[in-house]
């Protein structure tokens, strides 16, 4: 039901993490000029890309749960869970941008790596939404 406020939440947190990181860059390097989080899954190493994975998972669990809206525990569940991922992705970004050589003569941090944080700021303000319906459905079947 999109009409709901915690879908709009949920589908701007789809939006986030599913399609801006085409355009948002992580970094910029004189070796690798302008990078993005996709280009993260040519890298050999197996952190670099569960970054990218991580962003597409955040993404995805965001759609399904749009259309779990007939049960709003499961629904708070995937979010809490969704939130704990958001958070290990932000660790994993914040160690990949520390371990960045900042000795070269361009090297800058993108606001890619901000995504993140701003899923999780949609994801509690969601659960907000989804908690208030819970308790109004409550508050409706005691005065049955």
């Amino acid at each position: 039901m999109i009409q709901r406020i915690q879908s709009i939440y949920l589908l701007l947190v789809t939006l986030l993490s599913g399609v801006l990181v085409f355009y948002f860059k992580i970094g910029a390097n004189d070796n690798l000029g302008d990078y993005y989080i996709l280009d993260l899954f040519n890298h050999e190493s197996l952190l670099f890309k569960s970054i990218s994975f991580s962003f597409w998972l955040v993404a995805l669990l965001a759609l399904i749960n749009v259309f779990n809206f007939k049960n709003r525990k499961l629904q708070i569940n995937i979010n809490r869970f969704n939130i704990l991922i958001n958070l290990i992705l932000l660790g994993l970004l914040a160690y990949h941008l520390l371990n960045l050589s900042g000795e070269t003569f361009v090297s800058e941090k993108g606001i890619g790596s901000f995504i993140p944080l701003g899923s999780i700021v949609l994801l509690v303000m969601a659960n907000k939404a989804i908690r208030k319906d819970e308790n109004l459905v409550k508050s409706v079947d005691r005065l049955r």
